[in-house]
């Protein structure tokens, strides 16, 4: 059985959901607001013949159905930003706020951080942590070209996350997009279902459960922690929220989110999860001509 077959029982309408994966995905840019307003992006595309179609539930965000992000001047000078659509879904439910001490615990190579930036003004902190030199080098180089200067870089696992070199302090809120297997990429990397196997999403879940675990822990009681993936994978997404759910002081709590999605799923293949789950939201590719994604949005409650 195609991996991709597993997941006919939770989609609607699969066979849209598999001609839209095996549909290129489009370009899609994010205006970076320390730089740039809306009005003066827009015009620096225009300017440099570069054709970009809004996004209906996000105003910063737009679709270049010709070019790449990164081949115009407004991109050299951290105006824009190359960002997929659903990758903007995260630190948008986060909504972090200017003056927060916030925590990327998964940051590289930078898009979603320098996004916390510019939602919180770049007033603030944001800390930004991740395992890999190579990846961080993106990291730094992302954060630098959009002036962020409000985000620290630390080098170690999301699990481990120490607090003493930041005072012991923990965190206004905390934004976990987790390595997954990625399979809601598979628009944009045609082989992720290549070296597909459940193994290595049963190896990768437990990764995701710890590095979970320490946001919550690391986050102040009543503070907010999202937890995203780009796969489809229960044992990725429910399956990780219910471990963390049994384990911390947490509860996951409804958003509102403008992009068509589904509930997340509260049973698979014989396992039921904590039916809070259903709050999670999946985004599937035929629903919105997105990637695929995974969204949940936790507060901290002790």
């Amino acid at each position: 059985m195609e991996p991709i077959e597993r997941y006919r029982p939770i989609v609607d309408d699969f066979e849209a959901f598999r001609a839209a994966c095996d549909r290129p995905l489009p370009s899609a840019i994010r205006v970076n607001t320390i730089k740039a307003t809306v009005e003066e992006a827009t015009r620096a595309l225009d300017e440099a013949g570069v054709a970009y179609e809004p996004v209906d539930w996000h105003d910063l965000l737009f679709v270049l159905p010709e070019d790449s992000p990164g081949a115009n001047w407004p991109y050299f000078h951290g105006w824009i930003h190359g960002q997929e659509e659903v990758s903007a879904v995260p630190a948008t439910v986060l909504d972090p706020q200017p003056g927060e001490r916030v925590w990327d615990a998964c940051a590289a190579p930078g898009t979603k951080t320098t996004q916390l930036a510019a939602l919180m003004d770049d007033e603030g902190e944001v800390v930004a942590t991740d395992n890999n030199l190579g990846r961080i080098s993106a990291l730094r180089t992302n954060s630098e070209r959009l002036g962020a200067t409000s985000v620290a870089v630390t080098h170690e696992d999301g699990r481990n996350h120490s607090l003493k070199p930041f005072g012991g302090e923990t965190y206004d809120r905390t934004l976990v997009d987790v390595p997954c297997s990625c399979e809601g990429t598979i628009r944009k990397n045609r082989d992720a279902f290549d070296d597909w196997s459940l193994s290595h999403v049963e190896g990768i879940a437990g990764v995701q459960k710890g590095i979970l675990t320490r946001a919550v822990q690391a986050t102040d009681p009543g503070g907010t922690v999202v937890y995203s993936t780009c796969t489809f994978a229960p044992e990725e997404n429910e399956g990780v929220l219910d471990h963390v759910l049994g384990d911390e002081a947490c509860e996951l709590v409804d958003y509102d989110l403008g992009m068509t999605h589904r509930e997340g799923v509260t049973e698979w293949e014989g396992e039921e999860f904590d039916p809070s789950v259903a709050k999670a939201k999946r985004i599937y590719p035929h629903h919105n001509d997105t990637g695929g994604f995974f969204c949940a949005k936790l507060e901290v409650t002790g």
